[in-house]
């Protein structure tokens, strides 16, 4: 999914205060999630056993690692079987699958916060000084910029961080362009296939010289649109890190001619025109974000979705079209209604010409522990094809 969010590095800095060796000390404090600032923080090392460690992760009391690096991991193993050993008290069973999805991401904030409670010390130059402590200065520059002082950190995001390089370096096959698409730490990674395919297969309207990527995120869907021959795609998004990423994968792609990658909150602005495709792959469940990098999964109020139909018709040439590629599983979470999308549609001036429907094939579909599982299975995702009353 697309994403028009913004970046988390851009927030002020903060500071986390401990005391070790008798003395009090102070570091810069470091969340890409704008986790809050443990209160209390205690040193660890590879003497504290896991059942310890939980306990004073669940109180609220943060572990600053000075242990083996290697151990630290196995802990946040630990930790997090803890957290999933089935004998724990269970909830009240969901009476609805709206209930089900927000007890789900209460247990998923509360699993975060107690993993996140085990940090780290980055020095200058992104230097880990833990035995058996990795090289990430590569993976930390890609997701933070060069470094300039040493910080505190959560030692899950580090790993989040070095997986993301790792999927950076090597990329995400596309076949619909034959190529790999390069996502950026904070970027959301195009491993939907199947809405990528409707992007590809659906008929365009004719002329076709002029379309609009919004919130483009990889730039996946400009790359695509570019191969099908569109001579001008224009892709926006807000959010620096997307913006940066779709530049160096059209870059890298050779079709910097046919694609300018730009600034923009939702349309680029009139002097580029009106357009005759104009896509857009918004967040599709409808709940606030619990972090930034979760701006590309959850739209709140449905913001672009709504913005994007309710600037359509102004933004389209008379003969053009808008594609909507959106997932249905909002409504089978009880989030949003079809009849809500359909009315905000009319209520934007535009009528629907066809919608273009392909089943979910991600792994979760096939999950039946999930307890979202129901409707993950029944998800469909859809292409929407839309023009002007």
């Amino acid at each position: 999914m697309n994403t028009t969010s913004g970046n988390a590095s851009q927030t002020p800095l903060q500071t986390i205060n401990w005391s070790e060796a008798g003395k009090t000390k102070t570091s810069i404090w470091h969340s890409e999630n704008n986790t809050p600032v443990p209160k209390r923080v205690q040193i660890a090392d590879n003497t504290i056993s896991a059942d310890a460690a939980y306990k004073l992760c669940c109180e609220g009391t943060a572990l600053l690692w000075r242990g083996d690096f290697q151990n630290a991991k196995q802990l946040l193993q630990a930790l997090t079987r803890r957290i999933d050993r089935p004998g724990k008290k269970p909830r009240k069973p969901a009476s609805n699958m709206t209930e089900a999805f927000h007890f789900h991401r209460q247990a998923q904030s509360q699993k975060a916060r107690i993993l996140g409670m085990l940090l780290i010390e980055v020095s200058v130059g992104y230097h880990i000084n833990l035995r058996r402590a990795p090289d990430v200065k590569a993976a930390c520059e890609h997701a933070y910029g060069k470094s300039t002082q040493s910080f505190i950190v959560s030692l899950r995001e580090v790993l989040g961080m070095i997986g993301a390089y790792e999927w950076h370096k090597n990329g995400v096959d596309i076949p619909t362009i034959n190529n790999k698409i390069h996502p950026s730490y904070g970027v959301f990674s195009p491993i939907r296939g199947e809405y990528l395919q409707l992007v590809d297969t659906t008929s365009l309207p004719k002329p076709c010289d002029l379309a609009f990527d919004i919130g483009t995120g990889t730039g996946v869907l400009a790359a695509i649109l570019a191969n099908r021959g569109i001579k001008q795609i224009i892709a926006t998004d807000n959010a620096q890190r997307a913006l940066d990423c779709a530049q160096k994968n059209i870059n890298q792609l050779d079709m910097k001619n046919t694609v300018t990658v730009l600034n923009a909150d939702l349309f680029p602005s009139d002097e580029y025109g009106k357009a005759d495709l104009i896509v857009c792959n918004p967040p599709w469940l409808p709940a606030r974000p619990s972090s930034v990098l979760e701006s590309a999964i959850y739209d709140e109020n449905s913001k672009m979705l709504k913005g994007f139909l309710n600037g359509l018709k102004s933004h389209l040439n008379d003969t053009g079209e808008g594609w909507l590629i959106l997932s249905d599983f909002a409504e089978h979470l009880g989030l949003r209604s079809r009849e809500e999308l359909t009315g905000w549609i009319e209520s934007a001036g535009l009528k629907i010409i066809e919608k273009i429907d392909t089943k979910a094939t991600h792994q979760k579909t096939l999950d039946a522990s999930d307890p979202l599982h129901i409707a993950r299975k029944a998800e469909v995702t859809s292409l929407w094809r839309l023009e002007k009353l």
